[in-house]
């Protein structure tokens, strides 16, 4: 009969239920699995038989000494057996069967047992140990190496060796006169080097290290995906055990492996791979890439957790019990591994294990030595500079927040300084959902059908497939994200900003904080406001903060006024008040390096608030800045004169400072300290003049463009390159850090003096002649002689 049965076809295969095809697949791997252990049951048993055979030997039969012994068992065995002709065929057949076997010569034959019964469990020691025959050991037994058995028609015959003996004697001989021998070459004295030979050793080892890094290195790097187990090798080298070369060859592998990781790391996160992917079968390339990026991460952590080990054992003063390396070199070990960990936390940002080296360079920044410190300190303010999106920001800015709080607010200032880095300009602001923009949605297919045409919908389909495509293929991550990510890294800065505030106010973290809320005031939320600028007063009022972190206390409160805080009803005029009563505290000493935040908070206060300030309080701060020119260095003299061409500009009728009549009742107060009450319309800027004598151009320059009336156009006008940037911006372009003076002063050229050449004052021949003879008399003088001198000149 033909077989009907047919291969099931793809198109069966893939409707086939996947809970049907496991379940196949199953059934067929336990059906594998009993048929192993079945096997291996089988060979156990043969194993099994072949071990007692070869235990149990043939009792000997004794021969029978004595007649009549032997008579009286011959009768017995009449008596009890049946002769064999009486037998049935059968039965012979079996008792030459067992007669082959081993078991069936073993046994005891007086019991009338079984061959096959089991033992009793009342049977006793004693009995079982008189059933085993006994042997004498003339001989010593000969080990016996037990090999395969093999099977025939009569059944299995064991096989077995002797095991060679060795001759020990003989090997102990051998090994004493080696041991005699190695003595005797340990005895031998070593050569005693000069430190000349031992330098130029030295060198050599270290130069074959470097040749053997640097090979490594270009083969890893000329070809990563085939060179990778070579990093295994370079690893390995910073073991390195010999005590002359091995602080040098491990500084330079963990330079050398720092590089190579930031040259070969992919643009990506290697992710580890499920078991379903580990599974599936892939292509030969696929498959190399996969090995490659396994290779990589494995070996990336090791180096991390190597340099990691470098450091500890540095902080811990722990000692290696090789003793390769002394205590003083740990320490340029340290700062190596240190440098390399700082670089890979800027360069791959990206890559795995990102996170583990945050978790080791922030505490760092905290070190008490001042130069590990800086390293990672600049490693993480550069970090934040080119952090665009702001995952590497948000992860150090977490870290940074439970140190600062784990710490007890017992950190270096420098710590919270780098968040003054960060790259925010926006955040998510809670807003109504009128203000929401709605987002833009795609028409559903009953409106396509409503209000289009067959052709509309056609192309509106082809629209959209377009758009979503342009969506995905897009790398740069959404609008949205970025401000989701923004606003978290914000608010961990401001709770540890607002913790300090709260607990720890005598805090040498104070003017870190208070510069921090200074520079991110404006993105606070509206809620917390009123609180703020309370504690913002109260800091103030205590008298307990330095000049700089007042002003900075007044800038924060500021910039909170200037954003969203102008809905609210709140009078700075304290702020104001301090301000200005405390503008003489600034010379051209040590405080001219504070005009900088002088000049940001004059923006804010009067720039961006016109609209809140009296023309009374204007005229005030404009009188007052115009003395604090003159007593502070070159360039605080620009800011301040700029500060005042822009009030000049903003507010009306300050022009009345420039005329000498009073306006109104009263004579100016110069030492009253309210802007409000001190008649600063009754005076004039006399200073204006003085400062046009200046020795700094630029100076000259804004004094009498103050003294024109600060115009826009005209002779009277400032060039552009002066009138287009900020005071802040000309306060940094005219400083005098460098020691150098802007613009450079002219050289003047040195005059020379008149020189007479023979051949162009005397032309005449006699008139040389007699000059030349006069030199050359002069020349020749006679030795003075200064007592006979002074006789002549007493006589006289």
């Amino acid at each position: 009969r033909k077989n009907t049965k047919r291969v099931p076809s793809f198109r069966k295969l893939l409707r086939t239920s996947q809970i049907k095809l496991d379940n196949k697949l199953k059934n067929k791997q336990y059906k594998q699995k009993s048929a192993a252990k079945k096997y291996r049951k089988e060979q156990k048993k043969l194993r099994e038989a072949v071990r007692d055979a070869i235990s149990r030997k043939p009792f000997p039969l004794e021969e029978c000494k004595k007649k009549q012994v032997a008579k009286k068992w011959e009768e017995k065995e009449e008596e009890d057996a049946l002769p064999l002709d009486m037998m049935d065929e059968d039965d012979l057949k079996l008792m030459e069967d067992l007669a082959q076997k081993a078991s069936f010569l073993t046994r005891d034959l007086s019991s009338n047992e079984p061959v096959h019964i089991k033992k009793r469990k009342h049977e006793s020691v004693i009995e079982k140990y008189e059933k085993v025959p006994r042997r004498l050991q003339t001989e010593p037994e000969k080990e016996l190496i037990h090999l395969l058995p093999i099977k025939d028609k009569s059944g299995i015959i064991p096989q077995a060796v002797e095991k060679p003996v060795l001759n020990v004697a003989h090997d102990e001989e051998e090994d004493t006169e080696d041991m005699d021998e190695a003595e005797d070459f340990n005895e031998e004295p070593l050569p005693v080097l000069t430190p000349e030979e031992m330098a130029a050793q030295r060198r050599q080892k270290l130069q074959e290290r470097k040749m053997h890094i640097a090979a490594l290195a270009s083969a890893i790097l000329s070809e990563p995906d085939s060179n990778i187990k070579k990093l295994k090798e370079l690893r390995a080298m910073l073991m390195e055990q010999d005590p002359n070369v091995a602080v040098i060859v491990r500084k330079l592998v963990m330079v050398s492996l720092m590089e190579i990781f930031k040259d070969i790391a992919p643009s990506y996160k290697i992710r580890p791979l499920t078991e379903a992917e580990k599974a599936t079968k892939v292509k030969k390339e696929t498959q190399k890439l996969r090995e490659f990026e396994e290779g990589l991460v494995s070996q990336y952590k090791f180096y991390l957790e190597n340099l990691e080990q470098t450091i500890k054992d540095w902080k811990q003063r722990k000692l290696k019990k090789s003793n390769v390396i002394s205590l003083k070199a740990y320490k340029g070990l340290a700062e190596v591994a240190v440098k390399c960990l700082c670089e890979l936390l800027v360069a791959l940002p990206h890559f795995n294990f990102h996170n583990n080296i945050i978790v080791l360079i922030v505490p760092l920044m905290n070190d008490p030595s001042k130069m590990i410190s800086e390293l990672c300190v600049e490693a993480v303010k550069k970090l934040f500079k080119q952090d665009k999106l702001g995952y590497a920001s948000l992860g150090i800015v977490k870290v940074i927040s439970g140190l600062v709080r784990g710490r007890n607010y017992d950190v270096r200032p420098e710590v919270l300084k780098v968040f003054l880095h960060l790259r925010i300009k926006e955040v998510e602001l809670q807003k109504d959902s009128e203000d929401i923009a709605p987002k833009k949605k795609f028409m559903t297919y009953k409106e396509k059908r409503k209000n289009l045409s067959r052709m509309q919908r056609k192309w509106k389909k082809a629209e959209e497939k377009l758009e979503r495509e342009l969506l995905e293929a897009e790398a740069s991550e959404s609008k949205e994200k970025k401000l989701k990510l923004h606003t978290e890294t914000l608010n961990i800065v401001f709770v540890t900003y607002f913790r300090i505030l709260k607990k720890a106010q005598k805090s040498p973290l104070l003017p870190a904080v208070l510069e921090g809320l200074a520079k991110f005031a404006h993105l606070i939320n509206v809620e917390f406001f009123d609180d703020l600028l309370i504690v913002l007063h109260s800091l103030i009022a205590s008298g307990d903060l330095s000049y700089r972190e007042s002003l900075h206390c007044i800038l924060s409160a500021f910039h909170i006024l200037s954003g969203q805080g102008d809905v609210l009803n709140i009078d700075p005029m304290k702020f104001y008040t301090h301000l200005y009563k405390t503008l003489f505290s600034l010379h051209a000493g040590g405080t001219n390096e504070d005009i900088g935040i002088v000049l940001q908070c004059l923006d804010v206060m009067f720039a961006k608030r016109r609209k809140q300030v009296s023309q009374q309080r204007a005229l005030a701060f404009l009188k007052r800045l115009s003395i604090l020119a003159l007593h502070v260095l070159p360039n605080s003299s620009v800011g301040v004169l700029a500060t005042n061409r822009v009030f000049m500009q903003t507010f009306p009728r300050m022009d009345l400072l420039l005329d000498n009549e009073s306006q109104g009742s009263g004579i100016y107060l110069p030492e009253l300290d309210e802007p409000e009450h001190c008649n600063a319309q009754n005076t004039a800027l006399w200073e204006l003049h003085l400062l046009q004598r200046h020795y700094h151009p630029t100076v000259q320059k804004f004094a009498s463009h103050l003294i024109a009336g600060a115009p826009t156009e005209g002779s009277g006008a400032l060039p552009l390159d002066l009138s287009q940037r900020s005071a802040t911006e000309l306060f940094e372009t005219y400083c005098m850090k460098g020691m150098t003076f802007n613009p450079p002063v002219a050289s003047v050229a040195p005059r020379k003096k008149d020189t007479f050449l023979q051949r162009d004052s005397f032309v005449d021949e006699e008139l040389n002649k007699q000059l030349q003879q006069h030199i050359i008399e002069t020349v020749a003088h006679k030795p003075l002689d200064f007592a006979k001198h002074l006789k002549v000149s007493s006589l006289a």
